[in-house]
């Protein structure tokens, strides 16, 4: 069993080409007992972006706090405080914030997703 507050999570700096004012939290994993996947958070800030990227596994977002954008397959998406979305396996997406705070969103990938 596992309890904890995301705000004592440690926010390490997304540092990957094309990663603009982003943050990454991974509040549950396998230290955590979810053997096969892997919990984490994104915070992209003032404006920023992740990477356009695909790769071979899906995820699953929930947006926890702010508007964005979720470009995928060509389309941009909107999304805000409550929006979910499910990315298929080598779909090219990214996320992009639209406000000057905070856009937050939980990630769910399998743990080979995780890097």
């Amino acid at each position: 069993m596992f309890v904890d507050n995301l705000k004592f999570i440690e926010k390490t700096p997304m540092d990957v080409p094309g990663a603009v004012n982003v943050t990454k939290q991974v509040p549950i994993g396998s230290a955590e007992g979810w053997e096969d996947h892997v919990m984490r958070v994104f915070t992209i800030t003032d404006m920023g972006n992740t990477p356009k990227h695909n790769h071979d596994w899906p995820h699953i977002n929930y947006i926890i706090k702010g508007k964005g954008i979720l470009h995928m397959d060509g389309k941009d998406n909107p999304v805000e405080e409550g929006s979910v979305a499910f990315v298929p396996s080598g779909v090219e997406h990214q996320f992009k914030s639209s406000v000057k705070g905070d856009f937050t969103f939980i990630c769910i990938v399998p743990n080979k997703g995780e890097y």
